[in-house]
């Protein structure tokens, strides 16, 4: 059975989280640390992800403004995301990622997670919100 991968796109980190291979669960998996400038880097390691975990469907945030209109920041996710299809040959799924850095902010903050360590697990947890709600919207 094949997994869903969330990402949590950002030019200085990119979240990553996996479902399970019945695809009821998500769970944050890898932060991947980029410079915003070397695309070839980050795929890489999406790429291998993708291999080694077998997913065969992938969701990414689109950061929306809140008026909805585009903001760079969706442009760049946009870019990135159709760099991600030529790099696994699977298209992304956008979804609307509005809050979801703030939730998992004050998911941790609530859980008393070290916030020293938390920018490195942060996106993780953005992710892993992107997917769940992919995951309940497409299990009802």
């Amino acid at each position: 059975m094949s997994r869903v991968m969330g990402i949590d796109f950002g030019t200085r980190r990119i979240g990553i989280a996996l479902s399970d291979p019945l695809r009821m669960l998500a769970q944050g998996f890898e932060t991947i640390s980029w410079n915003g400038e070397d695309d070839a880097f980050a795929l890489h390691r999406i790429a291998e992800i993708v291999k080694e975990k077998t997913v065969d469907t992938i969701v990414m945030g689109r950061p929306k403004r809140t008026d909805g209109t585009e903001s760079e920041s969706e442009r760049k996710a946009n870019a990135f995301g159709r760099k991600i299809e030529e790099a696994v040959g699977i298209k992304p799924e956008f979804r609307d990622e509005r809050y979801t850095t703030v939730i998992a902010s004050q998911y941790l903050r609530q859980t008393g997670f070290d916030g020293r360590k938390k920018k490195n697990v942060i996106d993780q947890v953005a992710a892993e919100i992107i997917l769940r709600e992919y995951l309940d919207m497409h299990r009802n």
